[in-house]
């Protein structure tokens, strides 16, 4: 038989912690990135396309053109902002900017949105870089 010596485990679950890194232990929570619509007469404004870009670690050409194919209408970026041909109901643009953070942001995982996208053969992945987690973006999107 092995001599088995006893572990104190608050005393070990302190030092597990005390080893961890500070900005691993912190969590805080994911905010969505809410845009900013308005009109100019018959086009439709996305105030904020490049800060909700820099908010989810995307480039601001990928979600523009996920923007226009899931709105279905033509447009351009101009400086931090996107123009939509066409009046646009507001939700109808804040909805598709919410499905795209969901689709290629958000960890299936963990639900943290530390990912990035990379590829693999010819399918995009989505890579966690908080848990390891990969999964191909074309899956089933977890329902809340």
């Amino acid at each position: 038989m092995h001599n088995l010596q006893k572990y104190d485990y608050q005393k070990l679950l302190k030092r597990a912690e005390s080893a961890l890194p500070k900005d691993a232990v912190v969590k805080e929570r994911f905010q969505m990135p809410k845009g900013v619509v308005f009109y100019e007469g018959n086009t439709t404004i996305l105030k904020n396309l490049a800060e909700i870009a820099d908010i989810v670690n995307r480039e601001v050409e990928q979600l523009f053109t996920y923007l226009l194919k899931e709105l279905g209408t033509a447009g351009e970026i101009d400086g931090e902002r996107a123009v939509f041909q066409g009046r646009i109901p507001e939700n109808r643009v804040l909805e598709r900017i919410e499905r795209y953070v969901n689709r290629y942001v958000l960890c299936r995982e963990c639900g943290r949105p530390d990912t990035k996208l990379i590829k693999r053969n010819r399918t995009i992945m989505l890579k966690c870089e908080a848990c390891g987690a990969i999964h191909p973006v074309a899956g089933k999107l977890k329902k809340d």
